[in-house]
């Protein structure tokens, strides 16, 4: 297990635990961030723990030519029921991701920590969301990491039923067609899967996260 220390470095990723676990502490400097998605890693931890950061050896990822949309899911987009916005309430987005109660789940992973840090990212341009809205109210959206060749999706909500997938859709289709080369989710999920996202393997992952866009 390699603990981080002030130097801005991390393993690689071929050393990760067999978990995916490849560094533990650090801080969530903009600059750290930013070299943990670029090295195709990312922090995800509970608020009592140390910073963990990750790079799992099955990474999930949406495809686009493997985004699943329902019959009922395109009626729902046909009818126009909300409206879709891009990186206009970012800070709205990540505290609704945060304090939004899922299913299941106690609590969440987005810390007051991760909150301010990806905040300090969208100021920098490099954190962005999709907002998804119903009658001039947010229902729904998401954020993630642009990397320019990739997007990295960190978590979404919804207040009403479908907003977010509305919101993962629609950035699916811009990705597609701003010829970026996946959507990355990260870890597996049986959300996303029901959308078409699967797993890789990690080498294959990296390959193409080094991979520039051909734009």
């Amino acid at each position: 297990m390699y603990f981080l220390s002030r130097e801005l470095y991390f393993p690689p990723v071929t050393q990760a635990s067999p978990e995916g676990i490849v560094a533990v502490g650090g801080d969530l400097s903009p600059e750290r961030l930013l070299l943990a998605y670029r090295s195709g890693i990312f922090p995800w931890f509970d608020e009592d723990e140390p910073i963990l950061w990750w790079s799992p050896p099955e990474r999930m990822v949406l495809l686009f030519p493997e985004l699943k949309i329902s019959k009922s899911m395109r009626n729902i987009i046909n009818r126009n029921m909300f409206k879709v916005t891009w990186n206009t309430a970012f800070e709205e987005v990540i505290k609704s991701c945060r304090t939004i109660k899922r299913d299941g789940q106690p609590g969440t992973w987005i810390t007051e920590e991760m909150q301010e840090a990806y905040c300090t990212l969208h100021k920098m341009g490099y954190a962005k969301s999709v907002e998804v809205w119903q009658d001039d109210v947010l229902v729904g959206g998401l954020y993630g990491v642009d990397l320019g060749n990739i997007f990295c999706g960190e978590s979404m909500f919804s207040k009403v039923s479908n907003a977010s997938k509305i919101a993962f859709i629609a950035l699916v289709q811009k990705l597609q067609n701003e010829k970026y080369h996946l959507l990355d989710c990260q870890v597996h999920n049986d959300h996303l899967e029901s959308l078409g996202a699967r797993e890789i393997p990690r080498d294959i992952f990296i390959g193409v996260l080094n991979t520039p866009a051909s734009k």
